[in-house]
């Protein structure tokens, strides 16, 4: 029989009783779980293993895939992450990304139509009365009147193009708050461009100038000469 006052709680042998005073061992309850294995211990054989905790992800076993996620669900970040954002790349048309409409574009044409053909139309008219007055006088000096009309009209479109190429705006454009820009870079056109856009404008004319309506029903608000030459007309 074993010592009743072991103090090491030793059990009794195989065959022997407990103690005086000594409480059988435990056997787990009829519907009670056995015991969990410690730390690094295996379930006994034919036991299931342990399942997790409320709130923990089963890990994959060695060798097996991790699991799939479910149709149309995201992955989580984990803890401390920051969730990865999707990239998107807007286009921006120069300084602010806003098209000009339409409206704006014909005030400055207007403008520009009035500060150049005004003053070519006042001396053109003059040299008309001067040469229909039958005088030869008259008729000298209704030519020369018509020659710097001519001057005036040719001289102020160059320097309208080399405003437009250089700066984006002509004295119309600056007073509309809008600027001529390429659609690929952003940036104004160079005198060459600018140019090469003004002789464009041809294509704008034709069919009743139909080609100077053309942004008021295209997505990128653009003429003809704006396709052609790829620009586009944008808020300052």
């Amino acid at each position: 029989m074993g010592n009743p006052y072991d103090p090491y709680g030793q059990q009794p042998g195989y065959g022997q009783q407990p103690g005086y005073g000594q409480p059988p061992a435990q056997q787990p309850g009829y519907g009670q779980p056995p015991a969990q294995p410690g730390y690094g211990q295996q379930p006994g054989y034919g036991q299931p293993p342990a399942q997790p905790g409320y709130g923990q992800q089963p890990q994959p076993g060695y060798g097996q895939p991790p699991a799939q996620q479910g149709y149309g669900q995201q992955p989580q970040p984990g803890y401390g992450q920051q969730p990865v954002h999707q990239e998107v790349h807007h286009h921006h048309y120069g300084s602010t990304g806003q098209l000009a409409e339409w409206g704006s574009r014909a005030g400055a044409a207007i403008i520009d139509g009035l500060i150049i053909g005004a003053p070519v139309g006042i001396l053109y008219f003059i040299a008309l009365l001067l040469m229909g007055s039958g005088s030869g006088g008259a008729a000298v000096i209704g030519v020369l009147f018509l020659l710097i009309a001519v001057g005036i009209g040719l001289g102020g479109g160059i320097w309208l193009i080399y405003q437009e190429g250089t700066t984006g705006q002509t004295i119309g454009k600056r007073q509309m708050g809008i600027r001529l820009v390429s659609a690929q870079t952003g940036q104004v056109l160079g005198f060459g461009g600018a140019f090469v856009r003004r002789l464009a404008h041809i294509a704008d004319s034709f069919a009743c100038y139909i080609g100077y309506f053309w942004p008021l029903f295209d997505d990128r608000k653009q003429t003809f000469a704006d396709k052609i030459c790829n620009t586009l007309v944008v808020r300052a």
